[in-house]
């Protein structure tokens, strides 16, 4: 399977997933986890032996920059597929695949910071060399540390604590000034400011900026990027205030061609507003309440010390931390039907990354814990959020299994409470690193028309 799934990747640009898992450049041991996705989600088996005859049947079609499910179409075959060849059957599922029009956008991307989220957008954007992907990490503008900027810079790209060791070569060119990632030539920019940069001097043009370093929240401060010679669109890394906030599978159709400045909201508010909205949709919610139990941050002290904020002075990692959180209020923001129906806090722990939302909802229809569940993990396969909402029923998950978790938020079926009355508790697990970095990244193809429709088209 390996060789074909790059084969069709590298030639044709088609990405091959297993219920919505990419399998691209992926090991062994991951295809077989993402097999097993069937038994929790379907909860049927999936095996290598049906997907493989289906990979087969791909490299055969006429198709490019398309993202196909071989898992969605294995198991439909198996239930659906009597009297067809599985030749027929592919072919009809993929039947608006084949020959469709295959031009493609490119677009330059320059981050603006090398933080937590800066880094790991880094890294899903070299992973995504290889194929026809249009997206090119073109810099990275930071402030000069030392004589040994580079070297450092190419150090915390290399090793993480939290998410491992970059998949990958990394060298320094001291020459041309940059780092060179499996092949991609970085250039490291010095800057103090956004508008003293000439990007047609680096061979950037039509770039689009991500602002992760949250030194500045509105369009005054943002314009500043659009000032800067070869960058046309500026998207932000945190809540942005009097500019549009958006949350991938929520209210992306809000994005004009004309928007030149646009906020990726939290990571809090990307894990939470993909489930409300599907609550909303189905059951409807007057109102609630949001406790986040999150990871601490880099804005908090390692020991008791002076700190501008209330409480984020005290040891990080010896303290749970009440604090504020602006995430419930701004779903609204990407939800307006739930404009001032949610309320919200958060409690900082001693855990370096991953975080959960705990949604205590009053619901407009009553509903059960079986029906609820089924409900959600149905959304997490089916629907249009399958890549926001992800599902699970592992008696032994801990907040560290969900290190590296793509979705911005996962269901943790056996906690959720509802008893057939109108309330429900629905705890969700969200890697808010990775997790949200991954919804940065949708919604920059979203920006730049580099994402790929997915196939099959489900009803």
């Amino acid at each position: 399977m390996i060789p074909l799934i790059g084969k069709v990747y590298r030639e044709d640009n088609v990405e091959v997933s297993v219920f919505g898992r990419s399998v691209v450049n992926r090991s062994v041991i991951s295809i077989l986890k993402s097999h097993r996705a069937a038994r929790m989600l379907e909860h049927t088996s999936l095996s290598v032996h049906e997907t493989f005859p289906v990979i087969d049947v791909i490299q055969g079609l006429a198709l490019s920059n398309v993202h196909v499910d071989i898992g969605k179409l294995a198991i439909g075959f198996r239930n659906d597929g009597a009297g067809q060849s599985l030749q027929d059957y592919v072919s009809a599922a993929l039947k608006g695949a084949v020959n469709r029009d295959s031009a493609k956008t490119q677009a330059d991307v320059v981050l603006y910071g090398f933080g937590r989220i800066g880094r790991l957008l880094a890294r899903l954007l070299i992973e995504k060399t290889g194929g026809g992907q249009s997206l090119r990490l073109r810099a990275i503008v930071v402030r000069k540390g030392g004589d040994n900027d580079l070297a450092k810079r190419a150090s915390l790209l290399r090793r993480d604590s939290v998410h491992g060791t970059f998949q990958g070569t990394i060298t320094v060119d001291e020459e041309q000034n940059a780092l060179i990632a499996n092949g991609n030539v970085i250039k490291i920019i010095y800057a103090s400011s956004p508008d003293s940069i000439d990007y047609t001097d680096y061979g950037i043009s039509n770039a689009v900026v991500i602002d992760n370093t949250g030194k500045w929240r509105d369009e005054d401060g943002l314009s500043l990027h659009l000032r800067a010679n070869g960058v046309s669109k500026v998207m932000l890394t945190a809540p942005g205030k009097g500019i549009k906030n958006i949350v991938m599978g929520v209210n992306q159709k809000d994005i004009e061609s004309t928007d030149t400045i646009l906020s990726a909201a939290s990571c809090t508010t990307n894990a939470i507003t993909p489930i409300l909205k599907a609550l909303n949709d189905k059951y409807g919610v007057d109102n609630g309440h949001v406790e986040t139990v999150h990871a601490y941050t880099n804005d908090q002290n390692l020991i008791d010390n002076y700190h501008k904020g209330d409480r984020r002075g005290r040891a990080a990692g010896l303290n749970m931390v009440i604090t504020e959180t602006g995430a419930a209020k701004a779903v609204s923001k990407a939800l307006p039907e739930l404009e001032g129906k949610l309320t919200g806090n958060a409690i900082r722990v001693p855990t370096p990354n991953v975080s959960m939302a705990i949604l205590n909802l009053n619901l407009h229809s009553e509903v059960d814990r079986d029906e609820l569940n089924d409900y959600l993990r149905h959304m997490a396969l089916h629907s249009d959020l399958q890549k926001q909402i992800d599902y699970t029923d592992s008696p032994e998950a801990v907040s560290s299994d969900f290190v590296g978790s793509r979705a911005a938020g996962v269901i943790d079926g056996l906690a959720t409470v509802a008893t057939g009355k109108k309330n429900c508790v629905v705890y969700v697990w969200y890697d808010n690193e990775f997790g949200y970095s991954c919804q940065v990244i949708r919604m920059l193809q979203h920006v730049t028309n580099t994402a790929l429709p997915a196939f099959p088209i489900e009803d």
